[in-house]
């Protein structure tokens, strides 16, 4: 039996919030798509459109036959009952309970879990290699001698890395409206037209001739596009893609760094 996950209710109803979702024949809703429909109010019905309910106690005592003289009731000796224990964690692909946390899986979010090679997992492994090389390369830089400049904005990057981690395991929206204090549309702007704004040619191919700094540079745009790529495979669920919002932010962070490096190239960076 098929089960409908939270990701692909979230596709299906990004348009419009009805009053009803009817579970399709043959399917069921995972326990984290039944409670998004609750917290959006949206009554849940089965395939037929039926509400299935147990007859009350009292409709039961109707259908009885005839009274039955009464008789005296003697109170039950109490029953001590031990609560049987709740499942802690809930498979996100399946909608399975666990006891305990297997050794396999790991949190996608709240408590609910995934194997370590899903492939949200993996991008997050992408994201936390970013996070490392920038720090890395920083020091590099710094150590050089290179201007506080550079690597503030290599700062301000990493930054926004870091807030999109924490935004992909809270499950909240990431959106930043600058990145190295352009807005979106400047950092288009910049990134295609170099010539323009810095007196250099789009995309210049890095060589050891340019030295170690940009070197460095390039590889940490060349990073930050893998991580891109694993967002999008991250994210993609039968024709549509969750988490627009991280993919457009790495394309535009990939943007900021190709202007980084055309800035250097322009001695935009000198003190």
């Amino acid at each position: 039996m098929k089960v409908i996950t939270e990701a692909i209710l979230r596709s299906e109803l990004r348009a419009s919030t009805p009053e009803t979702y009817t579970v399709p024949e043959g399917k069921i809703l995972s326990p984290a798509a039944r409670e998004y429909l609750q917290q959006c109010k949206i009554r849940i019905e089965d395939g037929k459109g039926i509400k299935t309910a147990k007859k009350s106690q009292q409709t039961e005592e109707r259908e009885e036959k005839p009274e039955m003289q009464a008789t005296k009731v003697l109170p039950m000796p109490e029953v001590q009952v031990e609560k049987e224990a709740k499942p802690k964690f809930v498979d996100y692909e399946t909608g399975a309970y666990y006891y305990e946390k297997p050794e396999h899986m790991t949190h996608l979010y709240g408590n609910t879990l995934v194997p370590k090679d899903h492939k949200r997992i993996f991008f997050r492994g992408k994201l936390d290699s970013l996070e490392t090389l920038f720090v890395l390369n920083q020091t590099i830089l710094q150590e050089m001698g290179e201007s506080q400049k550079l690597l503030d904005d290599l700062q301000d990057i990493l930054v926004s890395l870091r807030e999109m981690m924490r935004c992909d395991v809270m499950d909240e929206p990431f959106r930043r409206e600058c990145i190295i204090g352009l807005s979106h549309a400047e950092l288009r702007e910049h990134s295609h037209n170099p010539m323009k704004f810095y007196n250099v040619k789009q995309m210049v191919l890095p060589d050891y001739t340019l030295g170690k700094a940009y070197a460095l540079l390039n590889q940490l745009r060349a990073a930050v596009r893998e991580a891109e790529v694993a967002a999008a495979t991250a994210f993609h669920e039968g024709r549509s893609y969750n988490r627009e919002d991280i993919i457009q932010e790495l394309n535009r962070m990939s943007s900021a760094m190709h202007i980084i490096m055309c800035k250097y190239l322009a001695e935009g960076y000198k003190e």
